[in-house]
């Protein structure tokens, strides 16, 4: 609801703005919108890439692989925020924007790590089946009583 109202709001004023003739825009206002321009300066994506070349959030250990799924799959940016606190909403925003940009890239680098993560899963589950991991880890515990 309040969103609609800004947009009425703003759209009112917009068009009285553009269809006053007997009135001249406002020098300060002039002057804000320009300084408003020179003030955009391009910031990157706040991604890092850690010591496993995964690439994490921010100065969190949040993967962007984490951020994308969440967005991906219907959350907002204040809703990942609220799941992932150590995150800075400014920076959900950023990688948000940065991957409605670049999907293409950043779908591949995802479409990797998963493909990656499953040789992972295969070659953990090929050395050794649950159950004789279960075995040992009781037979250290009964070593321990």
């Amino acid at each position: 609801m309040h969103r609609m109202a800004a947009l009425c709001h703003a759209a009112r004023y917009t068009i009285a703005m553009s269809t006053a003739t007997n009135l001249r825009y406002p020098e300060k206002l002039k002057e804000q919108a320009k300084a408003v321009l020179e003030s955009l300066t391009p910031e990157p994506p706040p991604l890092r890439l850690d010591s496993n070349c995964v690439l994490r959030v921010g100065s969190t250990r949040v993967p962007l692989d984490t951020v994308i799924y969440a967005f991906n799959t219907g959350s907002t940016a204040e809703g990942i925020h609220e799941d992932y606190s150590s995150l800075e909403l400014a920076d959900i925003y950023l990688v948000i924007g940065y991957y409605l940009r670049h999907r293409e890239v950043i779908d591949a680098y995802l479409a990797e790590r998963r493909k990656f993560g499953d040789e992972v899963e295969r070659e953990i589950r090929a050395q050794e089946s649950h159950e004789a991991i279960r075995e040992r880890l009781l037979a250290r515990r009964a070593a321990n009583e």
